[in-house]
């Protein structure tokens, strides 16, 4: 029988073939393996996966219910080889998540955005606020992700045909987006800014990137877009808590639906059409993104309105 070491690597192989990336879980297995073996444990304990899971205690109740599922996962697996193993219960430090509630961003308030990009700080033709107002404005028209926005490369925009790939997304999954003929002239425009900008520089891959040259960091991104949310009274001076790019992809998957109910599409059939547009793997993900909308509520009571009409 191998050890647990060796187990938990076979384990974090499996998963990741799978297209799992596991940065987070991959790390923390193995300081558990770790802690497993200073402990002389051959096999997982209830009592030491719970042990290790609460170390620290200024942790927050979620980290410690993350851990522990971490865990759980990989003592499924374990058990397959090692009957000693002990599968961590669900009931063991219970944590039920609150999601954000997503903000419905007007057209204006997009508008407001993209052209407070446009006005931030450049020195000598620098790149930086074409690049915001591009990568903003992809967001806001393509439901991508921020991480899959910031990581496109210049090889996956194809404009002759109006289309990028978003490669390794959740799951390792890809995918094609057909670009609108607007979104395609604006990021035409941006591209040919970008290649004088980075003509005398090192030439990165990526599409969207900084006055180096590098990919975009994702805490400057969010700060940008925090400075602009203030501006633009998004945000308050003093706001910690606000409107979050990821509402843009909340936006989207909400407009999409509102232009089918008002086209008189069979929406709940183009469900499934939405949800691989936008990289989920269960429609189930996509009906959360379009529960908070009162919007779609009254779309849908108007329909059963018109389905009954008469008939009372």
């Amino acid at each position: 029988m191998n050890t647990l070491r060796e187990a938990a690597h076979e384990y974090l192989s499996m998963r990741r073939a799978l297209g799992f990336k596991l940065h987070e879980a991959g790390a923390r297995l193995l300081d558990f393996v770790t802690f497993m073996e200073q402990h002389r444990a051959a096999f997982i304990t209830h009592q030491l996966a719970l042990r290790w899971a609460q170390q620290a205690t200024a942790v927050q109740p979620s980290t410690r219910a993350q851990r522990l599922r971490f865990v759980r996962g990989f003592a499924r697996y374990r058990s397959a080889t090692d009957p000693r193993t002990q599968i961590p219960p669900e009931g063991l430090l219970p944590f039920r998540p609150k999601r954000a509630r997503p903000y419905f961003y007007t057209d204006e308030e997009i508008q407001s955005l993209l052209r407070a990009a446009l006005k931030l700080p450049s020195r000598n033709g620098e790149l930086r606020p074409w690049t915001y107002h591009g990568l903003f404005g992809l967001l806001s028209v393509s439901g991508m992700r921020l991480g899959e926005a910031r990581n496109l490369e210049l090889q996956d925009v194809d404009l002759e045909s109006a289309v990028v790939t978003v490669r390794g997304a959740k799951f390792g999954k890809s995918r094609l987006l057909p670009l609108h003929a607007s979104t395609g002239n604006v990021l035409a425009d941006y591209l040919a800014r970008r290649e004088r900008f980075c003509s005398a520089r090192r030439n990165s891959p990526y599409l969207f990137v900084s006055n180096r040259g590098n990919r975009l960091d994702v805490g400057g991104i969010h700060r940008t877009f925090y400075a602009l949310s203030r501006q633009i009274g998004l945000r308050g001076l003093s706001d910690s808590h606000g409107p979050r790019l990821h509402d843009l992809r909340h936006r989207f998957a909400v407009k999409t639906l509102l232009h089918w109910y008002h086209a008189g599409e069979d929406s709940e059939r183009r469900l499934p059409i939405l949800s691989a547009y936008l990289g989920h793997v269960h429609v189930a993900d996509t009906y959360w993104y379009l529960s908070a909308w009162p919007e779609l509520m009254q779309e849908a009571m108007r329909r059963l309105e018109r389905r009954w009409e008469g008939r009372l």
